[in-house]
């Protein structure tokens, strides 16, 4: 049998070379086609150095974008209470008929045309008795918590010492004041309700 094996070992074709080397090639290949697991754990480490670089840079860009929404939104509204003083006679919005209105009231004064004496019509457009404004399109939001709320202050009361956070903005139409309802600093370390 031995015999016969090797006679039937000399008459098989070999394989050449430069097949066998193909072969462990294209096997090679396959096997090297994934990432190592060191490989894997040093990409996710300089991932993780790159995100603790440019994350607080970007957060910082978000917070000076706030801050730049807040006083841009802050100067529209006090020239449009400006505006408003001008058209009913020095009387800010606020008041309907001389008298201080409902809270809410300034929002809905400068979004729709309003008569002499304050009163509203909800129309965009002026018609009748209702000759000013509007004074502004939409009433703009208070960039830190989203909100258009306005906290209307009576004559008798007194602007708040502090803000805090639950409405967009705090307004007292006697002194024609009107300020962000926001807590903390800006990131020159002034207070946000300070504007």
């Amino acid at each position: 049998m031995e015999i016969g094996n090797r006679k039937s070992r000399a008459f098989q074709p070999r394989r050449s070379r430069f097949h066998n080397s193909q072969f462990k090639t294209q096997n090679s290949k396959l096997f090297n086609k994934g990432f190592t697991l060191v490989e894997l754990m040093i990409v996710v480490a300089i991932l993780g150095i790159l995100a603790a670089i440019v994350i607080p840079e970007f957060s910082g860009h978000i917070q000076k974008a706030k801050e730049s929404a807040a006083k841009d939104n802050l100067r529209l509204l006090r020239n449009a209470i400006e505006r408003y003083a001008q058209d009913h006679n020095g009387v800010p919005p606020g008041y309907v008929n001389g008298i201080i209105g409902q809270r809410g009231t300034i929002f809905i004064q400068f979004i729709y045309c309003t008569d002499s004496n304050g009163r509203h019509n909800d129309s965009k457009t002026p018609n009748g008795n209702y000759i000013y404004g509007p004074y502004l399109n939409d009433f703009p939001k208070n960039p830190f918590n989203n909100s258009i709320t306005i906290m209307d202050l009576h004559d008798d009361v007194d602007m708040p010492e502090s803000a805090t956070g639950d409405n967009g903005w705090i307004y007292k139409a006697e002194g024609k004041e009107i300020r962000l309802d926001w807590p903390g600093t800006d990131s020159s370390g002034n207070l946000i309700y300070d504007y």
